[in-house]
């Protein structure tokens, strides 16, 4: 079973920074698609940003919810089996609770930010913009 555990989230004005880190447990991080959703209450689970399997030659390709894009990076380090979101220029519109979620092997860059292709999704980490 996969667990992840997010950190980093916080209150923010608005045109600031903030990264998040979703630390993995149990499973090693190269061999699973990783990506980040948010959620605000009555909204449906939207998803930000997704990452492909990385290394030996498997895509690595990011993938953007079109609101975040150009401001919003998905990373991870495998040395440290963790995944971070560096988000800047943040706007009240960002504020949510941030969820990585997690999925076994290659997913096709067309379905990597549709929650129903992912199995595992840690408890979430608050991310509070103020105008």
């Amino acid at each position: 079973r996969v667990l992840l555990e997010e950190s980093g989230g916080g209150s923010v004005q608005a045109g600031g920074s903030l990264r998040i880190a979703c630390a993995v447990s149990e499973v090693p991080i190269y061999a699973y698609t990783m990506a980040w959703f948010r959620q605000t209450p009555g909204k449906e689970r939207e998803g930000v940003a997704a990452i492909g399997l990385d290394g030996s030659g498997l895509d690595g390709s990011a993938s953007y919810l079109d609101s975040v894009k150009g401001r919003f990076t998905i990373s991870r380090d495998n040395a440290k089996n963790t995944l971070y979101l560096q988000m800047s220029s943040l706007t009240p519109e960002d504020t949510a609770m941030y969820s990585c979620a997690a999925r076994e092997g290659f997913l096709a860059l067309y379905f990597r930010l549709d929650k129903s292709y992912y199995h595992d999704f840690g408890h979430g980490t608050q991310v509070t913009v103020s105008s």
